[in-house]
């Protein structure tokens, strides 16, 4: 008797023992009554009265897969992106909601296209910044209550239709050409201030623009094949001595 005795309570005590993870988490029902949270490490149950839910509280990511809206100028687009959330109380995540994974990534889903929806296509491409962050602020809202942290929301990528990609192709090579020709009447704009800064030089100091004429000459010169002609006898005089000389 006392054998079957000693038998029982070690049945007992094995089905009363239980032992969770650092990293989760048992949510204890006593007789469909929530009992508590119990963990990390050791703890114990009435057997046969207490049922435990174990939770896992790492953070999880759920790749949201590819969802098709119409941006707020009309143009519909694919978009995808990557959520990563974690449980802070397990005892809501299990109680609250019926399965807060799947809920999750629902909800996840609808707000995505919703958000989208609301923005035109520029602000869509050139501010995920802002979009991931508007996002991640409505899906923390509806999931905070189940006990769920939504700690990151990134839109990965975004599909656009064949047209689309050809109107922004012609878009970025025009404002490249706008930019090109920018950089050029400014280019110019600075060197007709130069030239006449130098011609309002050569106007006060006339031996300045004779050298400034030799100088050129003398460049000309290199060009064998070139020949320099002058007004008046003195001017060709000098002009053809300074020639040959550079010649030589």
């Amino acid at each position: 008797m006392i054998l079957v005795t000693l038998a029982i309570l070690a049945i007992l005590a094995l089905f009363s023992i239980k032992i969770t993870r650092q990293y989760e988490r048992a949510v204890v029902f006593r007789l469909g009554r929530l009992a508590g949270v119990k963990g990390p490490g050791i703890f114990v149950i009435i057997p046969f009265v207490d049922q435990i839910i174990r939770v896992d509280l790492r953070v999880r990511q759920f790749d949201v897969p590819k969802q098709t809206t119409v941006t707020r100028d009309n143009i519909s687009i694919d978009v995808d992106a990557i959520i990563y959330y974690h449980v802070t109380d397990p005892a809501r995540a299990i109680v609250e909601v019926e399965d807060y994974e799947e809920a999750t990534a629902l909800i996840s889903q609808t707000i995505l296209r919703d958000v989208l929806g609301q923005n035109e296509l520029d602000t869509i491409l050139s501010d995920r910044e802002s979009l991931n962050k508007r996002i991640r602020e409505i899906i923390e809202d509806v999931t905070d209550p189940w006990g769920i942290h939504v700690s990151v929301v990134t839109i990965r990528d975004i599909g656009l239709p064949e047209n689309m990609l050809r109107a922004i192709a012609r878009q970025a090579e025009a404002e490249r050409e706008k930019r090109a020709r920018i950089i050029l009447a400014d280019g110019e704009y600075q060197a007709s201030e130069r030239m006449s800064e130098a011609a309002r030089l050569y106007e006060k100091t006339p031996v300045a623009l004779k050298l400034r004429e030799f100088q050129t000459l003398a460049e000309i010169a290199k060009e064998r094949n070139l020949i320099v002609v002058t007004n008046g006898t003195e001017s060709l005089g000098t002009t053809l001595g300074c020639v040959k000389a550079l010649d030589r």
